[in-house]
């Protein structure tokens, strides 16, 4: 059995407002048998989608590349737009090593209500998938149950908005489960009503193209500008 353990720290959580939430990285960033082109820092798979998706977006001109300069660059993005990173899981068994999450057992999960309670700008969880079994917020409902709190629904198109109010500060929370950026969603892409508008109107566009345009308003705009009119 494969001890999967989550290679990094929390990053940014003192000054942002928006934290990525995603899962574990796969097995090779645990064990540092790094794949040429990886970057060494959360999400840094050169198989990934969420920094190529980062780099349309805020228009960074990233590098993808084993080097210090590639893992500089992301940071330095993440604390200009006040982006954090904390995945909600800290250690999984594994029997096949790969990067399912289906396949994680034995979950150890962060403390992620503790850590939401300690930083107050924090006002928005970005879930890198939705609530499909073991991903980022069915692992946080979990912790939500665990807390006697639970998610209010503000939107339920996907990508589906969600809100709770935090047990000790009684701040109110919202949750966005983006589209999950990995080449494994993309038959789930395909299926989306809002993917086959896109393709009619743009048959050139991509399912990269797509997430591009999910994700832009929830990392590049205030709440009041992407939240739903409830009135």
């Amino acid at each position: 059995m494969f001890n999967h353990t989550h290679p990094y720290k929390p990053f940014n959580i003192e000054n942002a407002t928006k934290l990525i939430v995603g899962t574990l990285p796969p097995p090779r960033f645990t064990t540092g048998a790094l794949k040429l082109g990886d970057v060494n820092f959360s999400y840094g798979s050169i198989d990934g989608q969420l920094w190529p998706i980062l780099n349309a977006i805020f228009d960074a001109n990233l590098v993808f590349e084993t080097t210090q300069q590639a893992i500089t660059q992301r940071r330095s993005l993440l604390i200009k737009n006040n982006i954090g990173i904390c995945d909600i899981v800290a250690a999984a068994k594994r029997e096949k090593i790969d990067a399912s999450d289906i396949g994680m057992q034995d979950v150890t999960l962060r403390k992620l209500i503790e850590v939401l309670e300690a930083h107050p700008k924090v006002d928005t969880l970005l879930f890198t998938g939705g609530n499909s079994k073991n991903g980022p917020e069915y692992f946080f409902r979990r912790l939500l149950k665990e807390n006697d709190l639970k998610l209010e629904v503000i939107s339920d198109v996907v990508p589906r908005i969600h809100s709770f109010q935090l047990p000790i500060s009684t701040r109110l929370i919202y949750t966005v489960s983006l589209t999950a950026p990995s080449g494994a969603a993309n038959r789930a892409v395909g299926s989306l009503q809002a993917y086959k508008e896109m393709k009619a109107a743009f048959p050139n566009k991509n399912t990269i193209d797509f997430r591009i345009d999910q994700y832009r308003p929830y990392f590049t705009q205030q709440k009041s500008d992407w939240l739903p009119n409830r009135s």
